[in-house]
């Protein structure tokens, strides 16, 4: 169930407060654009800003505008063991059919610690979990050695969303855990070439926007038509570029914006980017045919 093109969906607003119309509108567009999996309330989301009560809200929202046509895999990662089983039973309770759990960041627990986390969160639950490396966001690498534990001894960990940015860690993951755990990119301008040492799909930012083209490029990688991969992957690198000049989701959300679709503003401590990247948006938009 976890390949193809999962979408990290933004968290829309309008005037401070959820806008749950214009999320309903955003999920539609994606299913109609051949998204495989759609993923509320991670970092996309600006799931750190959201009460308890709207965290709750978008994922009911969205399980019920998908209605059973793709999975969904909401955010539900925190930096307390404790918090993170609430949060995922919620998230089983709603409906959703997995879970994405980030490292708990801030602490920077060791490997073991790790384990011993991630362990306590899968035996919690029965729905299956997608673990979420992304050390630049967390402070702490989940190791190899420590997802092929992980793998062995916790059935329903099913996928790892890969964002340590290393070919290499990817590798080692693919061979270390074989067909007992997924890969899937956490990166947008490393989907192909994750891809390419077995990986089967990415959480994708830049999906919100161009939906189709990033369901074409997993399709063709996965079907073996890499030349076709290829071109669209570098088609599609400039646009990458373009909405991570700043931290993410600043960029996606100004582009949603620009393009007229919900998302509105930013939630503090996330602000608007200056003129100039504003301006390396809107032409990475123009160049790309989507203004």
């Amino acid at each position: 169930m976890f390949s193809g093109s999962l979408v990290a969906l933004v968290t829309p607003f309008k005037d401070s407060r959820l806008d749950i119309a214009g999320l309903q509108k955003n999920i539609q567009f994606l299913l109609l654009n051949g998204a495989s999996g759609l993923v509320p309330c991670g970092t996309t989301g600006e799931s750190p800003t959201l009460s308890f009560e709207e965290w709750e809200t978008v994922i009911a929202t969205t399980v019920a505008a998908v209605n059973k046509q793709v999975p969904v895999i909401p955010g539900s990662g925190a930096n307390s063991t404790a918090k993170t089983i609430d949060l995922t039973r919620r998230v089983e309770e709603l409906g959703a059919d997995g879970a994405l759990v980030v490292s708990p960041y801030y602490n920077k627990p060791t490997q073991e610690g790790l384990y011993r986390h991630f362990r306590a969160v899968a035996e919690s639950v029965q729905i299956p979990l997608v673990l979420y490396n992304i050390p630049s966001r967390t402070g702490v690498n989940i190791l190899p050695e420590t997802l092929e534990r992980l793998s062995r001894d916790c059935p329903n960990i099913k996928a790892v969303k890969e964002a340590a940015g290393s070919i290499d860690q990817a590798s080692e993951i693919i061979m270390r855990c074989g067909g007992r755990l997924t890969l899937l990119s956490g990166d947008d301008s490393m989907t192909l070439p994750m891809l390419a040492v077995g990986g089967k799909g990415v959480v994708t930012v830049i999906g919100n926007i161009v939906p189709r083209d990033v369901a074409h490029l997993c399709e063709f990688m996965l079907s073996g038509r890499t030349a076709e991969a290829l071109e669209l992957h570098h088609r599609l690198l400039p646009l990458c570029k373009a909405l991570f000049v700043e931290t993410n989701p600043i960029p996606i959300k100004v582009a949603m914006n620009m393009l007229g679709m919900p998302a509105g503003a930013l939630r503090l401590p996330l602000c608007e980017p200056g003129e100039a990247n504003k301006r390396v948006i809107e032409i990475a938009l123009r160049k790309y045919s989507l203004l």
